[in-house]
């Protein structure tokens, strides 16, 4: 059984797994650059997934399973993985806690005017005359309420917030009021004082929130995206901003990434941008062993009971 990863990683890792696994040989490099001359003939990748291409696929010859450390898996080659017949799982719901924690930390910078205090603070002006907001009795939508959205809604309830799930089947998800179905959403919009995307990149998620929807807000709402750029085109949130139909967007995610110099976004007041940071945290590749471990231990036992188990159909 060999094990081929494309990523760095810690010595002290790399002999953990190693010991814990002793039928499987393990080759460590640090890119697919250095990975691709033994790829022809490994049973299982580890990657983040951004390396591999359809060519790369195409030269296996015994590839059975791709192991994604990371959640995003949009720019996979689904197709020539698919006529291979290969496997694949992520690491989807590790960034739960600091995502969540992301979100909460900029709903709370919109609702106590943190930007605004700073640049008093910076400027030496006492005005206490800057109108703040509770979270308490507010009410939160999250589109896709998924492993990451689960946490947000855990966090908001924390702080006497009503909570709205938007999901693809309607199905329940704890700590959440509500939830409905995609077809609905835009019918719950005008009661919502915070909407926080979290969907991936799929051929349904592309630019499905339009102009409309941010119409159908109140003119006090905010808007989050964490999940992907491509959820809502950019020319379109630029011109939502720049009209005032809502007070103020955060966004960590952008059609293209990263977000051109020369994007007006940069320079709005009721604009935050960040850069794609929402996920980071030093807790990050431990977690996504943890779910690589557990899935190599079933592997290597022949089940099919894998974590994040990936259609590649459908590309989540």
């Amino acid at each position: 059984m060999k094990i081929i990863t494309s990523l760095r990683v810690k010595t002290e890792k790399q002999e953990a797994l190693k010991k814990r696994f002793r039928e499987a040989t393990f080759h460590f490099y640090s890119s697919m650059e250095e990975a691709k001359t033994r790829l022809a003939d490994a049973d299982i990748l580890v990657t983040y997934g951004e390396d591999v291409t359809e060519d790369l696929i195409q030269s296996t010859r015994q590839l059975k399973w791709i192991m994604v450390m990371s959640a995003g898996i949009d720019r996979m080659p689904f197709q020539a993985i698919q006529e291979k017949n290969i496997m694949v799982t992520n690491v989807r719901g590790i960034h739960k806690i600091p995502m969540a924690e992301y979100t909460l930390g900029m709903i709370l910078q919109v609702s106590k005017q943190a930007k605004q205090l700073h640049k008093q603070e910076m400027d030496a002006v006492w005005n206490r005359s800057i109108r703040m907001s509770e979270l308490y009795g507010k009410t939160v939508m999250i589109i896709g309420i998924g492993a990451i959205g689960g946490q947000i809604a855990k966090l908001c309830k924390a702080f006497g917030m009503r909570v709205i799930g938007i999901n693809r089947s309607g199905s329940p998800a704890s700590e959440v009021d509500v939830v409905c179905k995609m077809e609905v959403m835009a019918e719950l919009l005008p009661d919502v004082d915070f909407v926080v995307s979290v969907l991936p990149s799929t051929k349904e998620t592309r630019h499905s929130l339009t102009k409309e929807h941010f119409v159908q807000m109140k003119d006090s709402a905010v808007f989050i995206n964490i999940g992907r750029g491509d959820v809502v085109r950019e020319d379109i949130i630029i011109e939502v901003m720049q009209n005032n139909l809502i007070s103020h967007a955060v966004l960590d995610v952008f059609e293209t990434e990263p977000l051109a110099q020369t994007s007006p976004l940069w320079k709005m007041e009721n604009v935050t941008v960040t850069p794609h940071i929402s996920s980071i945290t030093a807790n990050y590749l431990p977690r996504a062993f943890e779910i690589f471990e557990e899935n190599l231990k079933r592997f290597l036992k022949k089940e099919t009971n894998y974590i994040n188990l990936i259609d590649v159909n459908r590309g989540y």
